[in-house]
């Protein structure tokens, strides 16, 4: 069980940080963006992680308090309920 976890935390937050990639390519290119309530649903998901390194790396939505604080918190959260669980 603590295998498909892993597996699914691992692919969601890769999913997560090439989402926040892709959306700050459209931006540079003023193309179409991601909309914001599917950066955040691949964040609640588990890509909390993900959607942060993803922010930091590529220096996207950092200006936006919401994403600024929100995903460390949701980041800090997931990683804490994660712990909760397993040792559990």
């Amino acid at each position: 069980m603590l295998t498909y976890i892993s597996i699914y935390l691992l692919v969601i937050n890769m999913v997560s940080c090439l989402v926040m990639y892709a959306d700050k390519q459209k931006a540079k290119k003023n193309e179409y963006r991601i909309r914001e309530s599917t950066l955040w649903q691949f964040a609640f998901i588990g890509g909390a992680l993900g959607a942060l390194i993803g922010m930091k790396c590529f220096r996207h939505k950092t200006k936006h308090q919401s994403f600024k604080w929100g995903l460390p918190f949701l980041t800090v959260l997931q990683i804490g309920l994660l712990v909760f669980f397993v040792w559990n």
